[in-house]
């Protein structure tokens, strides 16, 4: 009998300690880390690793960690569950519940809608157990590989750019190479698909990302934040504004008003829009996917995220942002019907 082939996980590199503090009072709570996971226990391993050194960096009394199970039959709410005390210990605050909800059955952008506002929950329930709402970033991931590098960067520039909200990349691979993954929700300054899909839905050219935005391709390639419309990309930090004082929230599409159907992430990036909150951005040094090993080979042909950022200077990382949305978004509910709607219709909700 062959041996067992080893599990090639990411290989993250070590981070350094987090800064020292004179506090002797606990602060605010400044992170709210949220996810959604279902049938995951295979990438368990490194998730709540890269999830534990991120805490440990930001200051596990700055942090709360808020996670909502489907019901999964391979022991990943076992694991979770079992994390309570050691994360009790560690004076980290969390919040664990089992959801019945199912997305693969009817309804499914509004199920997945529904999961991603239960993550958020204790956050809007108890808004005094953290900083003002400007201060307070949200790291909504979901189930992939990553290091704590990867969140870290986000937070980071969110912050430096006074953005609203940044992205990772996400890759998956269809073939040999990989090819970016969450085209159906991102959209360039320019209303556009991250690549071009013909009606015949084939992914023959997602290897010419950005092939008519010059300037935003440039950026990409030179691995320099720049803005969008909208993204998810797997992994996100956004400002806790929006939800604490906005109202904004996940929802479905409003069909029975001639919105677009299209995906929560996408959705919930239109009505940061129209509050006033339109700068979200990708970060290409942020590159990240669904399982272990593909990740690894991401991060050896992408390049980890402190490689990108040792060579970065802040001057050429900074986005000049644009305050007025794309005038139309392509829609995209299925591959063979692409049209083109205005960013703003349906809005405002009611």
């Amino acid at each position: 009998m062959p041996e067992p082939r080893p599990l090639r996980r990411p290989l993250c590199p070590p981070h350094p300690d987090p800064p020292p503090t004179n506090s002797t009072s606990p602060p605010p709570i400044h992170y709210f880390l949220a996810l959604d996971l279902r049938n995951v226990l295979p990438l368990l391993p490194r998730l709540l690793g890269s999830l534990l050194e991120t805490i440990r960096f930001l200051g596990p009394s700055s942090c709360y960690l808020s996670i909502i199970e489907g019901h999964s039959p391979d022991g990943t709410l076992s694991v979770l569950t079992a994390l309570t005390p050691h994360l009790a210990a560690l004076n980290i605050r969390y919040h664990l519940q089992s959801s019945s909800l199912n997305p693969s059955a009817a309804d499914r952008i509004a199920r997945l809608a529904a999961l991603r506002n239960l993550a958020l929950a204790p956050l809007l329930a108890s808004p005094t157990l953290f900083a003002a709402p400007a201060d307070t970033t949200i790291l909504f991931l979901n189930d992939v590989a990553l290091c704590a590098e990867d969140v870290l960067e986000l937070a980071h520039q969110r912050r430096v750019q006074q953005a609203d909200m940044t992205c990772a990349v996400d890759w998956t691979h269809v073939g040999r190479d990989p090819t970016f993954y969450d085209v159906w929700v991102a959209r360039t300054m320019k209303g556009d698909s991250f690549f071009e899909i013909p009606p015949s839905g084939s992914w023959d050219f997602a290897w010419n990302l950005f092939w008519n935005d010059k300037a935003t391709r440039e950026r990409f390639v030179a691995r320099r934040p720049f803005q969008v419309f909208s993204c998810w990309n797997g992994a996100v930090a956004v400002g806790a504004e929006a939800m604490m004082t906005g109202g904004v929230r996940f929802r479905a599409p409003r069909e029975d008003r001639g919105e677009c159907f299209q995906g929560e992430p996408q959705l919930f990036c239109k009505d940061l829009w129209f509050g006033g909150w339109g700068r979200v951005a990708v970060v290409p040094s942020v590159n990240i996917e669904y399982g272990d090993e593909k990740g690894r080979l991401i991060k050896e042909g992408k390049g980890y995220t402190s490689r990108w950022t040792a060579v970065e200077t802040e001057e050429e990382a900074r986005i000049e942002w644009v305050d007025e949305p794309p005038r139309e978004v392509k829609c995209m509910p299925t591959y063979d019907n692409q049209y083109w709607q205005a960013w703003n219709a349906s809005l405002p909700l009611d």
